[in-house]
């Protein structure tokens, strides 16, 4: 795009004279096209002239101009020149600015500022941040105002780290409102105070250069009546419904902000539509714009319900049994019963015969209508083992051995047996009994050892007096 300047048919020494913009009213510059040429003729300058194109502040004045790319004048026989140049992405855009050239020169003053083809020294130039569409009212193209009541229309951020998701993130953007395509006068902000019905939407504000295409969506806004309208609620898998994994959407009527609860405590948030994936009596208070009113719904599932006649552990004496019943209501159900985790075959009715400690399952599954299963748990143990009694005394005359517990005889076992001077008599695993395998010297007293065993059950430590 070109900007043209006619040249005055009287010039004067050191004079630069700009001449018309060529079908140019505006200067609309943004991200996607910022690229002007400014043409102007002069004559008698000398080399190593520069020239500059410089802006006006807001208000057509140069007082503190706006400089912009400089052109270096490097063939001054000719009778003009082109300097190319870009729209600040800085300036706050208005529709009154003004441009002018300037040499470098310091006898030779700037110029008069250009004119658009429409003979104007004063019009529009913006640089467009934000260039796309919006969106207002959380994207819902519907809101409800109680009648005496109000609502605030705003313009979304969602992603506001995003910074070219929204205009919002560019805080010298203005807007446009309107109310049935008609502009509201005096509303600028990102935010609408609406009192009254009708359908609004937002432009971004950039004046003269503003684009129709950039624009919000369209919020129709109709009153819901003085007290706020009935508020229900509506479940997609209906109720009651099948419970799953993924649960059922619960939806209200439509409002402007939501507060929900399940059995009277917070549940969700601010949105017109949650996932319920239990029963319960759940509400939502949906305020209008003024005036509120809450709905409920009393959700239930068609599952089906069951239970177990043991305790969750319970001893199993030697030699004995247990029967284990479930008692459900499902619908054709079957059943699996798991010992350790591991199937039983053939266990597939509502009772079993238990006759082994472990831990059992089992599963109980409705197949028809809403398929569902739900599982009990339960341990079975067996009576307690009589405490390990490691002797501390051997008697030579009622047994020439050191004999230990069963449980302490295996090759994970060590034992060790010390002598009062600390020497080390016995260092074996998988003791068998056998100790002392020599004769013992009693001397005046009876002889006492140390011992310790270590094995899978932790570490024991005591003495043995030996006696005759």
């Amino acid at each position: 795009m070109s900007i043209l300047f006619v040249v005055n048919s009287k010039i004067q020494a050191q004079t630069i004279v700009p001449q018309t913009l060529d079908g140019l009213e505006k200067l609309c510059a943004g991200n996607n096209f910022n690229e002007f040429y400014a043409t102007f003729s002069y004559i008698d300058f000398p080399a190593g002239t520069t020239f500059v194109i410089e802006l006006s502040n807001s208000q057509g004045s140069y007082a503190t101009p706006i400089a912009t790319t400089k052109l270096l004048a490097t063939d001054l026989s000719s009778t003009s020149q082109t300097i190319k140049f870009a729209v600040p992405t800085t300036i706050v855009g208005a529709d009154t600015y003004s441009f002018r050239v300037k040499s470098s020169l310091a006898s030779a003053p700037a110029s008069t500022s250009f004119k658009n083809t429409l003979g104007n020294t004063s019009f529009p130039i913006y640089f467009k941040d934000y260039e796309g569409s919006f969106f207002i009212n959380n994207k819902n193209d519907v809101a409800l105002l109680c009648a005496g009541g109000s609502l605030t229309l705003s313009i979304n951020n969602d992603t506001p780290d995003i910074v070219n998701s929204s205009p919002v993130n560019y805080a010298k953007i203005k807007y446009k409102w309107y109310k049935d395509d008609v502009a509201i006068a005096g509303q600028s902000s990102k935010e609408l105070i609406v009192n009254a019905p009708g359908k609004y939407y937002a432009e971004i504000d950039y004046g003269l250069c503003s684009d129709v295409n950039f624009s919000s969506n369209r919020v129709t806004v109709s009153t819901s009546g003085s007290g706020g309208s009935a508020v229900s609620i509506t479940s997609s898998l209906g109720n009651p419904f099948c419970a799953s994994v993924d649960g059922t959407i619960l939806t209200a009527t439509q409002g402007n902000h939501y507060v929900w609860k399940k059995d009277g405590a917070a549940f969700g948030g601010d949105t017109r539509t949650v996932t319920a994936k239990d029963a319960g009596i759940y509400t939502v208070a949906v305020d209008f714009g003024g005036c509120s009113s809450t709905g409920t719904i009393d959700l239930k599932n068609n599952g089906f319900n069951a239970s177990i006649d043991v305790a969750d552990e319970f001893e199993l004496t030697e030699g004995s049994t247990q029967n284990v019943t479930v008692t459900t209501d499902a619908a054709s159900p079957t059943f699996e019963w798991y010992l350790n985790d591991n199937l039983i075959a053939g266990a597939t009715t509502d009772t079993y015969v238990v006759a082994a400690i472990g831990t059992y399952k089992v599963k109980i599954s409705q197949v028809s209508g809403c398929v569902s299963s739900k599982e009990f748990i339960f341990k079975t143990t067996g009576p307690p083992k009589p405490t390990s009694v490691i002797p501390n005394i051997i008697s030579l005359t009622r047994s020439p051995y050191w004999n230990i517990p069963d449980e302490y005889k295996n090759e994970n076992t060590k034992v060790m047996i010390i002598s009062s001077n600390g020497d080390m008599v016995l260092d074996v695993s998988n003791y068998q009994g056998d100790w002392p395998q020599t004769s013992i010297d009693f001397k005046n007293v009876n002889p006492v050892y140390y011992y310790v065993i270590k094995g899978d059950t932790g570490e024991k430590k005591g003495s043995i007096t030996v006696i005759r």
